[in-house]
């Protein structure tokens, strides 16, 4: 069975979590958004989707999200975006199994977004490119083409402007503080620096850089730094994207999970690879 037989209408489809192992703000556009620089990685955990086929055009959740207006909802809003697309008039029920906090910086809803756009091109057979894929993803969000391109990779814009860099093998363990953060919050932050320098893919190594958006996300929101303080006493911790989640990387399994068991009662966190490549890397050639 080949690599794209082996996903079904009966399979569970995943959707990673991603890591910024740096984030730098290094201007602003004359669009108003802010010009970025950063490296997505993948990891190994994520939310969970299921599709059953509708015979009649609707697009709907099995359950919505706590929150989440059923309109509003990036897989929902995905699947409605290919029918136009492709003028496909097939209907599916998604079914998400939510394992990622949201508005926690690991582009829980971009990488359901994602998966949702490979996995109904691949089982209602529209043919859509995976590059026009991810331009529709981008205008569903800025994580979106990431998750579609299906790389680890060095990003700049807004975070479409991507090209693949190589990872070397690392774990990492990730806290979840009890915090959901407004990325438009922390963009807004009068004193958030917006002129780091920037550098050249080539240049960028692993270690290298911070998160621009961390100190203004600690001033906000002080589980964010407590946390933080506790995963630095084992490594090097920072914040991913606009947070809540921070993570610290290590060398393998053990280490990483060795960490994790000392992690004190009111805290919650978990450990994960970090992945080579998307799982669904292979769907949209």
């Amino acid at each position: 069975m080949s690599g794209r037989d082996r996903w079904t209408w009966n399979s569970v489809w995943p959707a990673p979590a991603k890591l910024n192992l740096f984030l730098h703000v290094v201007g602003r556009r004359a669009d108003g958004y802010h010009a970025l620089q950063t490296v997505f990685r993948f990891v190994g955990r994520g939310d969970r989707l299921r599709f059953s086929p509708r015979s009649d055009g609707r697009v709907t959740l099995a359950r919505p999200l706590p929150g989440v207006p059923p309109e509003n909802d990036l897989a929902a809003r995905a699947a409605r975006l290919l029918q136009i697309e492709s003028g496909c008039r097939e209907g599916v029920e998604i079914h998400v199994e939510k394992r990622l906090p949201m508005g926690g910086g690991l582009g829980g809803g971009s990488s359901d977004a994602a998966t949702t756009l490979l996995s109904l091109n691949h089982l209602w057979q529209t043919g859509v490119s995976r590059r026009r894929l991810r331009e529709l993803g981008l205008s569903l969000g800025a994580d979106v083409p990431v998750f579609l391109f299906g790389e680890n990779a060095f990003a700049e814009g807004v975070g479409e402007m991507l090209r693949p860099v190589s990872l070397p093998p690392a774990w990492y363990v990730v806290l979840e503080p009890p915090a959901q953060v407004s990325t438009a919050l922390l963009f807004g932050d009068p004193r958030l620096r917006r002129d780091t320098p920037p550098v050249s893919a080539s240049d960028w190594h692993p270690g290298f850089g911070g998160n621009d958006l961390q100190d203004a996300a600690i001033r906000r929101f002080p589980e964010i730094g407590r946390h933080l303080d506790w995963l630095a006493r084992f490594g090097e911790a920072r914040m991913t994207g606009s947070g809540a989640c921070v993570f610290a990387e290590f060398a393998d399994e053990a280490a990483a999970r060795a960490v994790l068991a000392g992690l004190p009662n009111d805290m919650r966190g978990w450990a994960a690879a970090g992945l080579d490549a998307h799982p669904l890397r292979a769907l949209g050639e």
